[in-house]
């Protein structure tokens, strides 16, 4: 963020006492909308609501009414509402025990998931009764002091200690497993009412439930009649994401979770579709969204600078639409280095006796359209 221009002020996360940070934060910005890009900052906003009444009306009016935060911090339940909406969804239960692992992964495998987490991680695809209590084990051990002190002083996560003190008992799901290519949505809401959606399906990614590196643009209105459901349902403001999987036999798409943040697909200006922050914009000035004049030429995207880290001899890079915020000369070459917690001198050590295990690219099949 220090090299973007225009940013008025930085506040720092405190690794020590994360949650006054960010309520130090809110209440110095005097913001008028929050707009979370992490799971785990949603989590400490829905705990400052419980905390500070003052702070009600502005983390309702970012995120969606409270009711809805039970729900949306459980896939389980979150999904469990999707399919009384008429929204497909594979198979999910809650696992408690590792008995209840005996009715998946016979014929066919599964996916356990820990609750809290993205971006791929928390998550295991298992094709056998061994691989499933070997992930159900680990997923549902809870963070010791190691762990966290780790992440905090290597990874430089600054809500390491915050989760570590909440002590809160993991919640693991099993999902059935469908075969095909993921996609993701995002759209922007106000208090229920889609103001824009932006859809895509997963091209590459980095590893099989890994974040996309490139995607290719789409119009489902499967997904964007699901969007519409669960942001009138849950009374959604803000931004969030959906993650579906498109079924590589049928083209039908499963909704498999709902991300109550910022996506990747955020600044993409797409025609037809719209520009979602302008979108909000117009919305919080009552005003009329205006159609974006510098819209995004083909349907193919490549993440930068994901894509160039994870294959720079990828053909996407050439003949798709690379993202490169070209205007940012300076945050450019920052992000064509080692990301800032990589190239601490302490990381650079642990990493050097502890090197980090990189997925390998994975690409993804069309799948046929319904």
């Amino acid at each position: 963020m220090r090299f973007v221009s225009g940013v008025e002020a930085i506040y720092l996360y405190r690794g020590f006492d994360s949650t006054r940070s960010l309520r130090e934060a809110i209440l110095k910005a005097k913001p008028d909308l929050i707009v979370p890009c992490d799971d785990g900052v949603v989590w400490q906003l829905h705990e400052l609501h419980t905390g500070f009444p003052e702070l009600q009306p502005l983390i309702e009016r970012s995120l969606g009414a409270k009711e809805a935060y039970p729900q949306i911090r459980s896939r389980a339940a979150f999904l469990h509402a999707a399919s009384e909406l008429g929204i497909r969804i594979p198979l999910t239960e809650t696992v408690v025990s590792e008995a209840d692992l005996a009715p998946w992964v016979v014929d066919a495998p599964a996916l356990l998931k820990l609750d809290g987490t993205c971006g791929g991680a928390g998550v295991a695809i298992v094709r056998s009764k061994e691989e499933a209590v070997a992930a159900f084990r680990r997923l549902s051990r809870p963070m010791g002091a190691g762990i966290a002190w780790k992440r905090l002083v290597i990874n430089h996560d600054p809500l390491a200690l915050w989760s570590w003190r909440k002590q809160e008992a993991p919640s693991v799901t099993i999902q059935q497993y469908i075969a095909g290519r993921p996609a993701n949505t995002m759209f922007a809401c106000w208090e229920s009412e889609l103001l824009g959606i932006v859809t895509a399906e997963v091209v590459t990614a980095q590893g099989e439930t890994g974040a996309a590196t490139v995607v290719r643009l789409v119009r489902n209105e499967e997904i964007e009649r699901a969007a519409r459901l669960l942001a009138k349902r849950f009374n959604l403001s803000g931004f969030h994401g959906l993650d579906f999987v498109m079924d590589g036999a049928t083209g039908e798409a499963y909704l498999i979770e709902l991300n109550p943040r910022c996506t990747q697909l955020g600044h993409l200006r797409v025609a037809g579709q719209g520009d979602l922050a302008a979108a909000m914009s117009a919305r919080l000035r009552s005003q009329s969204p205006q159609e974006p004049e510098d819209c995004i030429e083909g349907d193919t995207v490549a993440f930068f600078p994901q894509t160039f880290n994870w294959n720079p001899e990828s053909t996407y890079l050439r003949h798709g639409y690379h993202d490169v915020p070209w205007e940012e000369p300076a945050l450019v070459r920052e992000l064509l280095r080692d990301s800032w917690p990589e190239r601490q001198w302490l990381t650079r050590i642990y990493h050097h006796f502890r090197p980090t295990k990189r997925q390998e690219e994975v690409k993804f099949q069309a799948v046929p359209r319904t």
